[in-house]
């Protein structure tokens, strides 16, 4: 018997959940507090593992309409130039693996995911602030007093999620001391810079200290991702305007190459980066989590988006012939696999050395979501 599933956040995990449960035969319907569909964010870079499960809900086709395919995966030193560590990506990556690696604008990932719905299985404006969840039900109310009662509920609300403070009581994500700079400009120009169609990351004298750029809309663009240490933070948002002088002042240690990049930059936002620490539990009774409501973490091996959709395909599997009497099976099993996982790619983004020396890609790249083995 199919389950009613609510899922709270319509970005990148609540959308994919959305489209796999629907597959599995389940009853769906997304809630997102924003008031409609607007193209907002910047940059999402979608390694193998995220696309070859995307490939396989039919969303892979719409993302390379708008996708750039980064050439390389480059590790340089970021005072001297040298490099450090390449790794054949495109074609490669996509003989390997089963799937390239694709570098887009967020917005026009969410577009593709919501062509694989139906327009009644998102409810915009609707902003969840309590869940109640039982053995026998979940139930969400919302901002505008309105409930309602589903088999399961799911919590893909980000990092500061109703749902999860809902289950497990109300905590604060840690503010890690590392402020991030975004900004891009168009590939229009003759700057001098060697692999500008790879994804490239220079590496500071300190881990908090870094540049990251790769191609955006079929090349046409270049995205360029910065962070610095920085003691204090206060503010809200992830778009803050920032201030691209001081950031080219403080990376004025950095190779010629790199401050090219910076030079290009006409304005660029910021943000703070916060992380918690690996949950114990994401489950309780009729609820569960994903994506960066259970494990947010720092986007230093660009794999945020990424478990949030492998997530999302592991929590279908695990529900494929669920009913109310195997939920709480079907629950576990998910959580079993995702956890460790999860917890280890938390840490290692923290740590912030993936891939500086070496390529022992294959642990993230290799993962295959649609075919792990789930405890039964």
């Amino acid at each position: 018997m199919a389950l009613t599933i609510g899922i709270c956040g319509g970005g990148i995990g609540g959308l994919s959940a959305a489209i796999a449960l629907r597959k599995a035969g389940h009853n769906v319907q997304v809630f997102e507090r924003a008031p409609a569909a607007k193209r907002v964010g910047a940059d999402i870079n979608l390694t193998p593992n995220a696309v070859f499960a995307l490939d396989q809900l039919g969303v892979g086709p719409y993302l390379r309409e708008s996708a750039a395919r980064p050439t390389f995966r480059i590790s340089r030193d970021g005072e001297t130039g040298e490099e450090t560590s390449r790794m054949p990506m495109s074609a490669a990556a996509e003989e390997k693996y089963g799937a390239p690696q694709l570098t887009l604008h967020r917005a026009d990932l969410i577009n593709a995911l919501r062509s694989q719905l139906p327009s009644e299985a998102i409810a915009y404006d609707k902003h969840a602030v309590k869940l109640t969840s039982s053995d026998d039900n979940a139930i969400l109310n919302f901002a505008d007093c309105g409930s309602q009662e589903f088999d399961l509920v799911v919590g893909a609300d980000g990092i500061h999620s109703v749902v999860r403070s809902a289950l497990w009581g109300e905590d604060h994500p840690q503010y890690t001391g590392v402020v991030s700079y975004r900004g891009t400009f168009p590939n229009d120009r003759e700057l001098g810079i060697p692999d500008t169609d790879a994804f490239t990351k220079w590496w500071g004298e300190i881990p908090e200290k870094q540049i990251v750029t790769f191609p955006l809309t079929q090349g046409k663009e270049i995205f360029v991702f910065a962070t610095l240490p920085q003691e204090n933070w206060s503010e809200e948002g992830w778009t803050l305007p920032g201030d691209v002088e001081d950031l080219r002042k403080a990376y004025a240690n950095f190779h010629p190459d790199a401050l090219k990049l910076l030079d290009a930059l006409n304005d660029v936002t910021r943000s703070a980066l916060h992380v918690r620490e690996p949950m114990t539990r994401w489950a309780k009774a009729s609820a569960t989590l994903l994506g960066d409501a259970a494990h947010p973490m720092v986007p230093f091996m660009a794999q945020g988006a990424c478990m949030a959709i492998e997530d999302a395909v592991v929590l279908s599997r695990a529900l494929q012939c669920a009913d109310r009497d195997s939920l709480k099976p079907a629950l576990a099993s998910y959580e079993a696999e995702r956890k460790p996982r999860t917890a280890e790619i938390q840490r290692s983004s923290l740590a912030n050395d993936w891939l500086k020396k070496g390529s022992n890609a294959d642990w993230v790249y290799g993962y295959d979501a649609w075919t792990t083995k789930l405890n039964s």
